[in-house]
C-alpha cells in the first residue's frame, strides 16, 4: 500500500488485508522462525496520516468509532505516516477481557465514550507495514520490520503508551513454554510462528498458529429448534470452500438456557438462503431423524467453536460454542483456517 494514498474516510474499508495464519498441530522445528503470543483480542490495522487515524478490524471494517481513546492517543504521537499491525486488547487485572471488547461494539456513542474512559484499550503491536515518515516495509523481511517496530515503540514517550510491543522469541523451546502458560501469562490464545525472511503477505496465510485448543470460526447458516420447544436448540455451522459456497460442517448445541429466548428471536428475524453448498439433509453417518428439519439463515453471524476432530469435511462430533465473533466477516470463515 503506497503511503501516499489517502486514508479511507467514513465507513470505507481498509485498503489492505492483514496477513493471516494457518492452524497447525505443532510449532515448526526448522530454523528461521519467530514466535509470538496469539492474543485474545480484536486484530487491528492502525493507520496514521498527519493528524488522521483509522483503525480497521480483520474484516476490513473501521473500528476507530468504537475505540476513540486509542485513535486519539495514536493521533497525539509525534511520529507521522505509519501503519501498524496488532491486536486491540482490554486488560482486566492481570488478564485480557474479550467480553469487554465486545461491549464496545455498541450503537450509542455515549456508551462507547463511557467504556473508553472506564476500561481503556490499547494496541499490542507485532508488525510494521509502513515506518514513520512513509517508508513502505511490506516487501522487507520480518527481521527488518520487527527492528523498525521495536525502534518506533521504544521511541514513544507517552505514559501509558497506546501502543505496546508484543513479546517475541526465536527459541522454539521458549515458545513451547509460552504455549504451556509459562512466562507470558495464562490468557494468551496460542502461539504464532512467522518466517524471519518472509515479506508481509497481505491476505495470505503465510503464518502458522498453534492454539491451546482446536478452534474454528464458522458461519451460522441455520438453526434447529429444541425437541418439543419453540426455542433454538442448536446452531448449524458452515465454512466457505474455494468456490465461495457455504457448506454445512456441523453443529453446536452448547447454548446457555438464559440466552435462548433472545437468540431465538434474533435468528427468526434472519431467515434467508442458508447453505449454498452441502446442506443438512440426506443420508450420512451424522444423520438423525431431524436432519432435514432446520431453519435457513442469512449468512451474517460468525461464531468460534472448539472441536476435537474433523472427518470428511465435517466436524465428527458436536462442537462447543466459545464466543460470537462480530469482528470477523463471514467470508473469512473458510476451510483454509483448519490447515
Amino acid at each position: 500500500m503506497p503511503p501516499s494514498l489517502p486514508l479511507p474516510t467514513g465507513d470505507a474499508q481498509s485498503p489492505i488485508a492483514p496477513m493471516e495464519a494457518k492452524s497447525v498441530a505443532e510449532l515448526p522445528s526448522d530454523p528461521g522462525w519467530q514466535f509470538e503470543p496469539k492474543w485474545d483480542g480484536f486484530r487491528c490495522l492502525a493507520f496514521r496520516s498527519g493528524g488522521d487515524v483509522r483503525l480497521f478490524a480483520k474484516s476490513g471494517k473501521p473500528l476507530q468509532r468504537f475505540f476513540p481513546e486509542v485513535a486519539a492517543a495514536i493521533a497525539a504521537l509525534d511520529a507521522d505516516e505509519f501503519v501498524i499491525d496488532g491486536e486491540l486488547v482490554i486488560s482486566d487485572g492481570d488478564h485480557h477481557s474479550f467480553e469487554a471488547l465486545q461491549m464496545r461494539l455498541h450503537p450509542a456513542e455515549s456508551r462507547i465514550r463511557k467504556l473508553a474512559r472506564e476500561i481503556p484499550a490499547h494496541l499490542v503491536a507485532f508488525d510494521m507495514l509502513v515506518a514513520p515518515g512513509g517508508a513502505v516495509l511490506t516487501g522487507a523481511p520480518l527481521i527488518e520490520r520487527r527492528a523498525a517496530l521495536e525502534a518506533f515503540v521504544h521511541s514513544i514517550r507517552t505514559n501509558p503508551s497506546p501502543i505496546v510491543l508484543s513479546p517475541m522469541t526465536r527459541d522454539r523451546a521458549e515458545a513451547e513454554r509460552w504455549l504451556a502458560g509459562v512466562g507470558i501469562g495464562g490468557d494468551l490464545d496460542g502461539i504464532v510462528a512467522k518466517r524471519l525472511d518472509g515479506p508481509y503477505q497481505s491476505g495470505g496465510r503465510a503464518m502458522r498458529k498453534v492454539k491451546r485448543i482446536r478452534t474454528a470460526d464458522c458461519v451460522v447458516g441455520g438453526f434447529r429448534y429444541g425437541t418439543g420447544s419453540a426455542l433454538v436448540g442448536s446452531l448449524l455451522l458452515g465454512l466457505y470452500d474455494a468456490a465461495e459456497r457455504l457448506n454445512h460442517v456441523g453443529y453446536t448445541s452448547s447454548i446457555a438456557q438464559k440466552d435462548k429466548p433472545a437468540l431465538t428471536q434474533r435468528l427468526e428475524a434472519m431467515r434467508g438462503e442458508g447453505f449454498t453448498g452441502n446442506a443438512p439433509g440426506g443420508p450420512s453417518r451424522w444423520s438423525t431423524e431431524r436432519t432435514e428439519e432446520y431453519v435457513a439463515l442469512r449468512p451474517e453471524l460468525v461464531v468460534e467453536v472448539s472441536y476435537d476432530h474433523m472427518s470428511g469435511g465435517r466436524f465428527r462430533h458436536g462442537t462447543t460454542l466459545l464466543r460470537w465473533r462480530p469482528d470477523k466477516a463471514p467470508a473469512q470463515c473458510t476451510y483454509e483456517q483448519l490447515g
